[in-house]
């Protein structure tokens, strides 16, 4: 045996055979994703998000952001409505999100998410974890 560099055909053969293995595990797992953005009159953007099924009927936001000077002005919490409804609609159970200190941490509370995990990597920087059933 030794260990090396995995080669790129090898981490797909990895990333396909997992697929398949969880797929024994989890058979009604959805698949879909979300992408929904937010322009001012003059067509830029302002904020907007991206989410993807992962497992079974789980939802993962993996990025939101709204431009500063937006924020407070209810963008996040129209794109988090919005990703919500059109989360049920595709047959969604939960969503779940990570989120840095400095991120969303308060917001994502504020819409009925649940801290599920939380650790600290050093003074002021610590990850979130939150889940919320739909």
């Amino acid at each position: 045996m030794k260990i090396g560099k995995l080669k790129e055909t090898d981490r797909k053969v990895l990333s396909d055979k997992l697929e398949a293995y969880n797929k024994r595990h989890l058979p009604g797992s959805l698949e879909g994703e979300i992408q929904i953005g937010i322009y001012d009159e003059a067509g830029s953007l302002i904020g907007g998000l991206d989410a993807g099924m992962t497992v079974d009927k789980m939802l993962y936001l993996s990025t939101i952001f709204v431009k500063e000077k937006y924020r407070g002005h209810g963008v996040g919490r129209r794109l988090m409505y919005e990703m919500e409804k059109q989360a049920a609609e595709i047959g969604a159970d939960l969503i779940r999100l990570d989120s840095f200190s400095w991120e969303g941490v308060g917001f994502y509370e504020k819409l009925g998410y649940e801290v599920i995990g939380h650790y600290t990597i050093r003074e002021g920087f610590e990850e979130y974890f939150y889940m919320k059933r739909i």
